[in-house]
């Protein structure tokens, strides 16, 4: 009989990086769980199921997605007033239409997404789920953290502390990077908390033809390039006005005057029903309109790619400087010397594991035309150290990126 796995944490392929989380999970879980059959929630079946034409091959079936209720936002505007309110049972999601009977059909449930066990995107989300692997624990279902980057939520006690106490009830907690590992540790969510690396790396790719994007500057060294609105949201919390819009924008035109590079927009954000909310596209559009240099050495990625054609792109950039972690993700498994341009934890633990230092990490608050030029400097400095460092071991992180589903394996088999 088939095991049925419910992946939480994504509900549309619009992200790429959610997208490459299903795809790779799916793979890796495969390699251990046979016979295993997943259900894949999304708030726009059509568009993912043709994002993805060889889903059902893969034993993967599209189910809607379920969406926050209306008692969890209250919820979190009445923690707002009353914190204390956090430290008490939060709401329950029994129920919730749209995934209460994919819960029932499930023997398992594991959380994707990357870094849904944080704060960055407020409490009512983390909440949200958090409730849903609460949920299927009251269900009697096997649960599991994959793969993420976890907190950190010291700035709220009240979380923090329901917060061990939720993974410490999970049956796996595995964490892509050492900065989340070690401070999980610190606050004692250590009962199944394992070290591993993102699924994403094992990620494989899709050929696409250069001449798509390149047109006559094939055989040119290429920087790809990816920032986004999450970035100009980040710099606002830090209380800086800098427009990354025009910063970027100017980085470019250094580029294209002073270099002999082309420089590639790409994005990996772009929501598959032309959504103008958090789209890279529409940002990075924004940033081209800026650029005086206009020639054509300044290139964008052809809309409408997935995952894997969108990792063969990144993989045939010289250089990579990107915001969005899978972007970069992408780039470093394939090779490619990147800059990680860090908003939240993950960026930085990532690059501390595959090079134990973070001298290739650009915090958003120093974001700026002169920075990139000076991590741009880096990279050429640096840059057969950095692929040395690649080449032994993103061979090896590809090996480790399956050992999540070797754990989860033996929680499923095992009568515990």
């Amino acid at each position: 009989m088939a095991t049925t796995i419910y992946l939480t944490g994504q509900n549309n392929f619009g992200n790429r990086g959610c997208e490459a989380l299903v795809r790779s999970t799916v793979a890796t879980l495969r390699t251990q769980i046979k016979d295993a059959h997943f259900l894949v929630p999304s708030f726009d079946i059509p568009r993912d199921s043709a994002q993805w034409p060889e889903a059902a091959e893969n034993g993967v079936t599209f189910v809607p997605a379920p969406r926050v209720p209306a008692s969890y936002r209250w919820w979190g505007r009445l923690c707002r007033l009353v914190p204390f309110l956090k430290s008490r049972k939060w709401p329950s999601l029994r129920g919730l239409p749209n995934l209460e009977e994919y819960l029932q059909k499930a023997d398992a449930v594991v959380s994707i997404g990357g870094d849904n066990y944080s704060l960055d995107y407020g409490v009512v989300s983390l909440f949200f789920f958090v409730g849903i692997a609460e949920r299927a624990m009251e269900l009697g279902k096997k649960t599991a953290l994959w793969g993420a980057s976890v907190g950190p939520f010291s700035q709220d006690g009240f979380v923090e502390k329901g917060m061990v106490n939720h993974l410490n009830r999970m049956n796996l907690v595995s964490v892509r990077e050492s900065h989340s590992v070690n401070y999980l540790k610190s606050i004692g969510a250590v009962k199944s908390l394992q070290s591993v690396v993102d699924s994403a790396f094992a990620l494989n790719r899709q050929s696409v033809d250069p001449a798509v994007f390149l047109g006559s500057n094939v055989g040119g060294k290429l920087i790809g390039l990816n920032v986004s609105e999450v970035m100009q949201i980040s710099l606002k919390k830090y209380g800086s006005d800098l427009s990354v819009i025009s910063e970027t924008a100017n980085f470019i035109d250094y580029i294209l005057k002073e270099t002999s590079y082309c420089v590639l927009l790409v994005p990996h954000v772009a929501p598959l029903n032309g959504d103008k909310f958090n789209n890279d596209e529409v940002f990075l559009d924004e940033v081209k309109k800026l650029v005086s240099q206009k020639n054509s050495r300044l290139l964008v990625t052809p809309s409408g790619l997935n995952c894997c054609q969108l990792k063969d792109v990144i993989s045939k950039c010289h250089y990579f400087i990107g915001g969005r972690t899978h972007a970069t993700i992408a780039a470093l498994s394939t090779g490619v010397p990147t800059i990680s341009i860090a908003y939240s934890i993950k960026a930085r633990g990532i690059n501390l594991d595959l090079f134990g230092h973070e001298d290739f990490v650009l915090p958003t608050p120093k974001y700026s035309c002169d920075s990139l030029i000076n991590y741009l400097g880096v990279l050429e400095k640096r840059d057969s150290e950095i692929r040395s460092q690649l080449e032994k071991q993103i061979p090896v992180w590809k090996d480790q990126a399956a050992k999540s589903a070797f754990l989860f394996a033996g929680c499923i088999s095992a009568n515990v």
